[in-house]
């Protein structure tokens, strides 16, 4: 069990690293959506992406890249601080809107929609499919609440460097099914 000093600091030393990253590759999203195997990927019929913030790798390449599947494109919202997000479809050029933390979203009068797919930011992750995010547990319970009634396949998406050898597994992290990175894409083993 991880304690929340340990977690906090690796998320504030990996952020610093995120952005040296950004910094350093410059065309870093462009290729990590050249390296998606789509045939890889589970059959989905819509997918979530998100909104980047602060240095978080840009998911635009790659939705944009599902979205020629003809898959429907939503982004989440934070309708309340403590509760899933939900998914809005977002057509990629209507105004989005600040959801309760801030962070652009479509608006409450997009329809909600269940994705099969979940492209999901992270601040670091593990060989194991564990990810760090920004400790608000947000993803996590969306992801714990959708697995629960039924498939979503996860997807997280992050500078290669954003590795580390291990992130200390709590009672309720969810595990990514797959990684993508400007150096690859990476299965995630079940075992």
């Amino acid at each position: 069990m991880s304690t929340p000093i340990a977690k906090s600091k690796l998320r504030k030393a990996m952020r610093a690293r995120r952005r040296e990253l950004a910094a350093a590759c410059p065309d870093a999203a462009q290729r990590a959506a050249d390296h998606l195997p789509l045939d890889q990927l589970p059959a989905f019929g819509c997918f979530s992406g998100y909104q980047p913030q602060g240095a978080e790798l840009d998911p635009g390449p790659l939705l944009r890249r599902l979205a020629s599947t003809g898959a429907v494109l939503a982004l989440p919202s934070a309708d309340r601080a403590d509760g899933p997000l939900n998914f809005r479809v977002w057509n990629g050029r209507d105004a989005l809107v600040p959801d309760s933390f801030g962070v652009p979203a479509p608006p409450p009068t997009a329809p909600l929609v269940r994705p099969d797919l979940i492209v999901c930011p992270l601040v670091a992750f593990d060989g194991s499919g564990l990810r760090l995010g920004q400790g608000g547990g947000h993803y996590d319970r969306t992801i714990e609440a959708l697995r629960a009634s039924g498939s979503v396949f996860v997807l997280g998406l992050a500078y290669a460097g954003q590795q580390v050898e291990a992130i200390a597994a709590e009672a309720h992290d969810q595990r990514l099914d797959a990684i993508l990175t400007e150096s690859g894409y990476m299965a995630v083993s079940k075992d």
